[in-house]
């Protein structure tokens, strides 16, 4: 084997090594982060934005458990948990109002988002 192509199959072994770590540490993250069921009977809006004004990006189906990766303030809506203006981050650039999810607090159950 050239010294060329030795360095090519070290580099190519050392570049999938580092995309295997990648992987396995966002799929830990997703893993370990709590979900929290959407109210019963209610199929939920998830919006591209914190608010009203966003677009739909698709609609939960009854029954639903979703991810909060991070909270933060936009528009206040009522719902089956009260009156609230904290929007719960599920995924990138996805947003549910959180008076629709049950956290069990009327407040931050998770860390800030950082846009």
């Amino acid at each position: 084997m050239t010294s060329r192509r030795r360095a090519s199959v070290l580099l190519g072994g050392a570049a999938g090594a580092f995309l295997m770590v990648m992987g396995a540490a966002a799929t830990a993250d997703a893993a370990t982060v709590p979900t929290y069921p959407i109210a019963p009977g209610v199929q939920l809006n998830v919006r591209s934005g914190p608010g009203t004004g966003y677009n739909i990006l698709y609609t939960l189906p009854e029954g639903s458990r979703v991810p909060i990766f991070c909270q933060t303030t936009g528009t206040t809506v009522t719902g089956p948990y009260g009156t609230s203006k904290i929007w719960d981050n599920i995924d990138n650039g996805e947003f549910v109002s959180d008076a629709y999810v049950h956290t069990g607090s009327d407040g931050y159950i998770a860390s800030r988002c950082a846009f």
